[in-house]
């Protein structure tokens, strides 16, 4: 393509990064934003919407010149580098008879050196989908297939590797950056990005068609439960009242698919903890984004390639009980930890919280009860029970309809035990509505008010408890 092919002329060539001449022939980048000069060869990421559908021949250039620039360039020198600089060193070299590119307009030039500084320092052509605040989730399938969550709905976008190696090096690269390996001795990888984001990586031959990378964004969002009330992920009465049950140390227990928000809202729920409290999270991988200043954050590790070194929930959990916490959170009970989870709750750390995977609040209870008899099954299960009913205050659903929304659709009160059964009741139900939903209430009193009492905020709990309309109002 031209150098005129978009209607302007190269200017002048500018000066480069602290005034140094820019390289022979660098092109100059044509910009109406009052950026300065020095960062003019910059290869700056495109908006992933754009960058999504990459033009079939600007990924034949990088196709044909990434292997020249991997031969051709010092890539122990370029590993030291930053994007800017590796961009700069790379328009010039676009423009070496050693490249071999044929003309391209300055917006070409700009987009080649982009998807080359994503494929040497980055992770390739997903490498602009993380800069999409909109996308929570991408999903590769293999060369030709991309998918992304944007606001709960997926969608494929226009994104390919160029082939099935092409997508192995960026999966070996991720888990390079993790400290791991994946190759055929070792086809998956479980374990968390440098930005906190979540992956999971599997491979041939354990993957068909292909090496699957799942990428769970780490997104930086100091939600709170009056936001969450405002984007109706419950009502303002239903905000209070967790409001109320934080402060007076209740065990809650969130519950929810995979994708619901359990995390999101644990993290509004922590806002709401006193400053003064000592605070331990155990997490596979570290999502919790505390504010209070005493925290101390622990993450398990997994078993290295020799089979050694794994430390689980449950280790953790039980060194933590000598850590002199006031509170445990824990990011997802799945396993044998249930056990000390609710010992801690029971015996002395009361505020504790954790997430569970479960369809709704009886399923969540039965699924911990499980837990429990995997854990100990030499226990009876009345006894197991019994613990469960005596640890757990209040269980919160989470879930994410089918529009994407997602909100709170049961929150339920845990009264206790009655012929060997963990009795619950229902305080708020989601329901549908016209254009939208609503959320109704049972009115009734919680069986933990007295705490709430020894706080004074009986009669806050009760206002909240009468805001919503009841359930069983509009039903017929």
């Amino acid at each position: 393509m031209a150098v005129r092919a978009f209607g302007r002329r190269p200017r002048a060539a500018p000066t480069g990064p602290r005034g140094a001449p820019a390289a022979p022939g660098a092109p100059v980048v044509e910009t109406a934003l009052p950026a300065p000069a020095a960062e003019a060869p910059r290869a700056m990421p495109l908006p992933a919407r754009r960058v999504a559908g990459t033009d079939p021949a600007i990924a034949e250039v990088v196709a044909r010149v990434h292997p020249i620039v991997v031969q051709s360039l010092d890539m122990g020198r370029i590993a030291g580098l930053d994007n800017e600089a590796l961009a700069t060193q790379l328009l010039g070299f676009l423009e070496s008879p050693e490249a071999g590119v044929p003309e391209l307009s300055p917006l070409d030039r700009q987009r080649v050196v982009t998807q080359l500084v994503h494929d040497i320092k980055g992770l390739g052509p997903i490498e602009p989908l993380l800069l999409d605040p909109d996308i929570s989730d991408i999903l590769v399938n293999g060369v030709h297939s991309v998918y992304v969550e944007r606001r709960g709905r997926l969608e494929a976008v226009d994104v390919h590797f160029r082939d099935a190696r092409h997508l192995l090096h960026i999966a070996q690269r991720i888990a390079g950056w993790i400290g791991r390996r994946v190759d055929e001795s070792s086809p998956m990888v479980d374990a968390r990005l440098p930005d906190g984001s979540r992956v999971n990586i599997i491979i041939p031959p354990l993957a068909l068609d292909g090496a699957a990378i799942s990428i769970r964004r780490f997104v930086m969002r100091g939600t709170s439960l009056a936001e969450m009330a405002e984007r109706a992920v419950m009502s303002q009465a239903m905000a209070e009242a967790f409001r109320i049950g934080v402060r007076a140390r209740l065990n809650i227990l969130i519950s929810g698919g995979t994708g619901a928000g359990k995390t999101t809202f644990m993290n509004a729920l922590s806002r709401e903890i006193p400053d003064g409290e000592r605070l331990i999270t155990i997490e596979d991988a570290a999502e919790l984004q505390l504010q209070q200043p005493h925290v101390i954050r622990l993450e398990t590790r997994t078993m290295s390639a020799e089979g050694t070194g794994q430390v689980t929930m449950r280790d953790l959990l039980v060194n933590t009980l000598r850590m002199r916490p006031d509170r445990i959170i824990v990011g997802e009970v799945r396993g044998g930890e249930a056990q000390e989870m609710l010992q801690a709750m029971n015996t002395g750390h009361p505020g504790s919280m954790c997430t569970l995977h479960a369809n709704n609040p009886r399923d969540a209870l039965i699924r911990l009860e499980n837990m429990l008899m995997s854990a100990s099954g030499d226990i009876p299960l009345p006894a197991l029970r019994r613990q469960i009913a005596g640890s757990i205050d209040l269980v919160v659903q989470l879930a994410r309809l089918r529009s994407g929304h997602r909100c709170v659709t049961s929150v339920t009160n845990v009264v206790g035990i009655e012929n060997d059964i963990v009795t619950t009741e229902e305080m708020w139900r989601y329901r549908p509505a016209d254009g939208g939903h609503r959320f109704e209430c049972s009115g009734r009193q919680p069986s933990w008010m007295g705490p709430v009492e020894a706080l004074g905020l009986r009669d806050a709990l009760l206002a909240a408890l009468g805001a919503d309309p009841r359930i069983g109002e509009h039903e017929g």
